[in-house]
């Protein structure tokens, strides 16, 4: 990763990339949150699997799923961060990079864009809406509109083949995300966020549909499963909601069950 290093070193230094700079320093350089990462993602992705990278915005899961040998699809619809994805990653020929959102139908989506924020741009405006005066969302803005090419999950499968794990990461979209998809994946994750729980909801629904799928969840960016056992869709569902609002987000996790 030497040489994606230094490309990250020259973006975090380029005033075209300002708005991504706190992402990049974020998001990149720790060793041990990277190493909780590879733990995490690990139990989903083997070498020579397929992972998608829904919503990538700088593409540190990119870099983990690369790190465990996997192949990686991402897609970013912002034009800034596919920049910077490909910069990063646009030697590596175990990446695949679209400029496209995910969505229930292909097509297009306007991009609600949050540009001192660009990782809470979103395709939702009732994200946008239950944002609005929330605590812990002080200052934010969405500040202009972006219309963006569209797929589906289903689509992506057709033209990639079937992932091994897919990472779902839309603000607020996850739902119309997995409307998209019409058959059971091995495992995936979505995020969640408490300003909008009932997004997750539809989502554990909309998975119960599909296949029996098992739940944990890990908050923030703690890359740590809460459980280390796969709750039902019933009593996760029960947990998000008696999560407190300063839990603020995360992301569920969801495993195929056999039998």
């Amino acid at each position: 990763m030497s040489g994606s290093g230094a490309v990250i070193g020259r973006l975090r230094a380029d005033p075209a990339f300002a708005p991504l700079h706190r992402s990049l320093e974020v998001y990149y350089g720790d060793s041990g949150r990277e190493r909780s990462m590879d733990l995490l993602y690990g139990r989903f992705v083997k070498r020579g699997d397929l992972a998608f990278d829904i919503g990538s915005h700088v593409g540190d899961r990119i870099a983990s799923f690369r790190r465990l040998g996997g192949r990686v699809l991402a897609l970013e619809p912002q034009p800034l961060c596919a920049r910077a994805i490909r910069a990063i990653y646009g030697a590596d020929e175990g990446v695949t990079v679209l400029e496209q959102a995910c969505a229930e139908r292909p097509g297009t989506v306007m991009l609600r864009v949050n540009s001192a924020n660009p990782t809470v741009t979103t395709a939702s405006p009732n994200f946008v809406a239950a944002a609005h005066g929330a605590d812990g969302w002080e200052g934010q803005v969405w500040d202009s509109t972006v219309e963006v090419p569209s797929t589906t999950l289903d689509a992506l499968i057709a033209a990639h083949g079937l992932p091994a794990f897919a990472k779902i990461d839309v603000e607020g979209f996850e739902a119309a995300v997995l409307v998209g998809l019409t058959r059971p994946l091995p495992a995936l994750s979505f995020e969640f966020t408490t300003i909008q729980r009932e997004v997750a909801l539809t989502c554990l629904t909309r998975l119960a549909e599909l296949g029996p799928f098992g739940f944990d969840l890990a908050l923030g960016e703690t890359q740590t499963l809460t459980f280390n056992r796969w709750l039902t869709c019933a009593d996760m569902s029960a947990h998000l909601l008696a999560l407190p609002h300063a839990a603020n987000s995360g992301d569920v996790y969801c495993v195929l069950q056999s039998g």
